[in-house]
């Protein structure tokens, strides 16, 4: 549950104009299994670098700002001109930085950037911002195809949706289960699931106040709170996967893939490319996730 008066003032302070889109990605410098993630270099610049430059390069973005309980993340993010806002440290997740930014800057919808994802694409941020056109959208996140080496892997998260989109269960388990193969030995369509959402500032509030459920904990995913009280989530289909880096493994990966974009066709930090564009190297649907049990 995000805390009230959570922003630190920054030496450098940012400024609070309101916007429409706001994106935040959540830095937390401490990690148990890769520590210092998000200052790691990959392929020439720290990790942080490359989910910022990604952000950048979404039209749909009015606003982007880092979110971080480390004086030294706010120091990278300083040398580059990054804007930042320092959180407390107390803060249980991603989600709960986001809302700390919610009570220091308005805006209509809010944009939860992991900040372990350097293999972000702006198409990925222009699809959760996609179904907003609805009023009747509150939140939205991504699905990928899952590749068949993912369907049993309980860090990869499954999803299942309702015709019209709508989110009807998130798990670790491979669902839906395919009780009779289909014709040819197919099995059912399985989705995995990319850890990124888009909120509107009251949902995001709203999901932020209540406590954890009893599905959250028991599968560990804070996606789950939403759908246990009754909060819509709009699950929206893209091309490519993106691989959260909790290990050296997926730093060694990470980085091979980015290098080969870059021999490809680098492209400019700042520049802005159309959300329909592709990237120039697209890895296959869906990579292997490594993710720990814990929270998405």
């Amino acid at each position: 549950m995000a805390e009230t008066s959570s922003i630190i003032p920054d030496r450098a302070p940012i400024e609070k104009r309101p916007a429409r889109v706001l994106g935040v990605i959540p830095a937390r410098l401490a990690s148990t299994r890769l520590p210092r993630k998000v200052l790691r270099e990959i392929a020439g610049k720290p990790m942080l670098a490359w989910v910022f430059e990604a952000a950048q390069r979404c039209p749909g973005l009015d606003q982007i700002l880092i979110a971080t309980d480390s004086p030294e993340v706010a120091e990278l993010c300083h040398t580059h001109s990054w804007p930042c806002l320092i959180t407390s440290p107390h803060l249980a997740s991603g989600s709960d930085r986001v809302e700390a930014v919610a009570q220091e800057i308005p805006a209509d919808i809010y944009v939860n950037i992991q900040g372990d994802e350097p293999l972000l694409q702006p198409e990925h941020l222009s699809a959760l911002l996609r179904p907003f056109t609805d009023p009747a959208v509150q939140v939205s996140t991504l699905r990928v195809a899952c590749t068949p080496d993912n369907i049993r892997n309980p860090n990869a998260v499954k999803v299942v949706t309702a015709l019209d989109g709508r989110a009807l269960y998130f798990s670790r388990a491979p669902i839906p289960f395919g009780r009779d193969p289909q014709s040819g030995g197919q099995g059912p369509q399985y989705w995995k699931h990319i850890g990124l959402y888009a909120y509107r500032a009251a949902a995001l509030h709203r999901f932020t106040q209540l406590p954890p459920s009893h599905l959250e904990q028991t599968e560990r995913l804070e996606q789950l709170r939403l759908l246990e009280n009754n909060i819509p989530v709009h699950v929206e289909t893209v091309e490519t996967d993106t691989i959260g880096v909790d290990t050296e493994e997926d730093l060694v990966h990470v980085e091979t893939i980015l290098r080969a974009r870059l021999r490809q066709a680098p492209l400019h930090p700042t520049s802005v490319v159309p959300s329909e564009s592709k990237a120039a190297v697209e890895e296959p649907a869906s990579q292997p996730s490594h993710r720990p049990p814990t929270h998405s």
